[in-house]
Order: C-alpha cells, then structure tokens, then sequence
C-alpha cells in the first residue's frame, strides 16, 4: 500500500539520513485522527513537487519527526484548469477531480452564464474552500505537488491570460460541443507544453466568449460524442490527455496497487 501524504515546508530540503519534523495541523491530523504510529512508513511533501520518504520516529499530537529514507521530485506536467462556475457544487467537483488526475493549476471563470456569483467576501471564502479541496484531492491522490487556485477571472481577463498564455507558448483548449477539432485528433510535441483546458458553466460557454477566447489563440476542441456536465468535462479531459501525451505509461507496473489504487 503506498503510504500516506502529509503537508511540511521541511521536505523541501530533505536529505536521505536526516529527520525533518511535521508540524501542527498535519501534525494532529497524522498522530491523532489518523493514528499514524512510530515506525510507520509516510511522504512527506512540500506542496511544489519535493518528496520525502520515510519512517515515523516521533508522533506527537503537535510533532511527527521523520527519519528521511529517499527524497525525490514529481514533475508533473502542467495542466491550468479553467473552470467556470457552476451551481450544486459541480465546480467543486470537477476541481476535486481535476487535481487527483493531474491539474496544477486552477482559475476560477465567471462566465456570462454562471449562475453562481462569488461577490465580495463570498468569493475569498469560496476560494479558499477550493484550495482546501484541491490540498484533500492532493493528500488522496498522493501527489507532491500543490495546485494552485487563482483569484476568480472575468471573461476579460481570461481572454488576456489566454493571450499571454499563447505567447509563452502554452497550449489552451476550449472545450465545447461543436467544436470540429476533436480532442483525440491533436498532434502533440514530444517536449512537455503547459496545455490549458477551458470549461464553462451548465449552460455552456456563449458564443461571444468563445469568440473571443478563440481570437486570443485559443483552439475550440471537441472532447467527445456526449454532453459532459460542468463537474466531469474538466477531469475527463485531463484524463485523455494523460494518456494522449504519455503521462501515465511511465507508471512502472510493478508499482500498481493490487486493489487498483482506488481508495
């Protein structure tokens, strides 16, 4: 069974040999809800990638010291999620989702057709439950590296960071329903490319906004043959991408979790 993740700016500049120490809230939620023990194997992970693997050597309520056996560093590819606000949680899910199967970053849309608003001190309550999601989706999936979550992004200013993103060189797909470019049909470089998937709320995305998007440098793309909801086009689309660019052949076989890695 592959061992559990917790949160410590420590692992950062962990060593093999050395102990580094997990601290109050991870702290507890190790010792005292998970009832991690001394001798227990953990990863510990400084949220940008570093991962230390090692043995429990003391597990206090406010301290779990940890003997470092390796140290290394997920390189995932990045993956910008943006996703636009979407009634009954199904925001919440797709970024749940999203970060498990591989997000590394997230922006909050408020497309035209959201229904959801975050206005005022709603929307820094709003984000930061999406950051503590996206830290839970991390610890679950066994990740090291933290997804960001960006302020809530006007259609204006996504145009402006789809156009900046162009510029860089990074790749931005929008996601929409009759889009002729299917997601499958894309031809991918062998270097690695920041790829962007843009997803917009129940209602879909306005053609205005598409326009503008798409004048910005963005490629409508087509993910499928069915209408996905705002909760599951995101995560589905991660997903196809991992396996179009290769992301997940590199899993070594030997390594997979008899139950699937399903938890």
């Amino acid at each position: 069974m592959s061992a559990p993740v917790f949160v410590s700016d420590s692992a950062a500049d962990a060593r093999a040999g050395s102990v580094i120490a997990v601290t109050g809230g991870e702290a507890r939620h190790a010792v005292t809800v998970q009832r991690r023990a001394v001798g227990e194997r953990v990863d510990v992970i400084d949220g940008d990638g570093s991962r230390a693997t090692g043995e429990i050597v003391e597990a206090a309520p406010e301290r779990m010291l940890v003997r470092v056996e390796a140290v290394s560093r997920d390189d995932d590819p990045e993956v910008v999620l943006v996703q636009a606000l979407a009634k009954g949680g199904r925001d919440e899910q797709a970024v749940e989702s999203a970060v498990e199967l591989g997000a590394t970053r997230i922006v909050p849309w408020a497309a035209s057709r959201s229904i959801v608003q975050w206005r005022g001190d709603k929307a820094d309550k709003a984000r930061a439950k999406w950051q503590s999601l996206v830290l839970t989706a991390t610890k679950q999936s066994r990740r090291a590296l933290v997804a960001t979550v960006d302020p809530l992004a006007t259609t204006t200013e996504l145009v402006r960071m789809v156009r900046e993103a162009v510029e860089r060189g990074e790749r931005v797909l929008v996601l929409h329903e009759v889009a002729a470019t299917r997601l499958t049909s894309l031809a991918w470089s062998s270097a690695p490319q920041p790829v962007w998937l843009i997803v917009g709320p129940e209602g879909g995305i306005a053609d205005t906004e598409l326009a503008a998007i798409t004048a910005a440098g963005a490629e409508a793309t087509l993910l499928g043959p069915h209408v996905l909801r705002a909760s599951t086009a995101g995560p589905a689309a991660i997903a196809a991408l991992a396996v179009l660019r290769g992301s997940w052949s590199t899993t070594d076989a030997a390594d997979d979790e008899a139950d699937g890695g399903i938890r």
